[in-house]
């Protein structure tokens, strides 16, 4: 198994096509993954992330922290495991300054983070429970980046007057938090952070 750069070309095939989002991240940069048999599986990319302050609760500068922000593969990798923990060897070779990786696996799609507890990542806990995440349009959720994307204000009136006079708010049911440090000293405070793995979840 081996990794190289991904092209944006690559990028936008595997997020539309492997991945249940069906969306293209914004600002990001990562790695096509190939198998021993030299066959693409998709990218893993890696990104600043939509939160402004996702440096601050590590007490780090914007910058030193990145979020792992899409896994979209297509299956035919050996091990996404390994897969993964080979960008990750990569992000410290390529990224000196980047002293955690952050990510979240998605409750509303029943993900619990097995790939996370595979590759030793700490789980922090819940975050974001009974919070607006988007909006039902026409049948389909819209994150609230796409709605602020389009010049319209996050709220439903908003919503309802200038895309679909029908939409509904999306109440998230949260997401997973796992955290990576990449440095000896933000290991230490991370591990204080540590709560017990999520079981007993589909994964999909």
């Amino acid at each position: 198994m081996r990794l190289e750069k991904a092209s944006y070309k690559a990028i936008k095939y595997a997020c539309l096509k492997f991945h249940y989002a069906k969306s293209i991240p914004v600002n990001v940069f990562g790695f096509s993954v190939f198998n021993k048999s030299n066959d693409w599986c998709g990218v893993i990319l890696y990104g600043t992330g939509a939160n402004n302050n996702l440096a601050k609760p590590y007490k780090l500068k914007q910058g030193q922290a990145i979020e792992l922000v899409r896994m979209a593969l297509n299956g035919k990798q050996e091990s996404t495991s390994k897969a993964l923990s080979l960008s990750l060897k990569l992000i410290k070779k390529k990224l000196p300054l980047c002293k955690i990786i952050i990510s979240y696996a998605d409750i509303d799609q029943n993900h619990t983070g097995i790939i996370y507890q595979a590759t030793n990542w700490i789980y922090e806990g819940e975050y974001n429970k009974g919070t607006v995440s988007g909006y039902l349009i026409k049948g389909k959720k819209v994150h609230n980046k796409t709605i602020y994307g389009k010049g319209v204000k996050q709220n439903l009136e908003s919503v309802r007057k200038y895309i679909d006079v029908n939409a509904e708010k999306y109440i998230t049911k949260g997401k997973r938090k796992y955290i990576y440090p990449l440095t000896k000293d933000l290991k230490e405070m991370c591990i204080k952070l540590k709560k017990p793995y999520p079981k007993n979840a589909i994964e999909v």
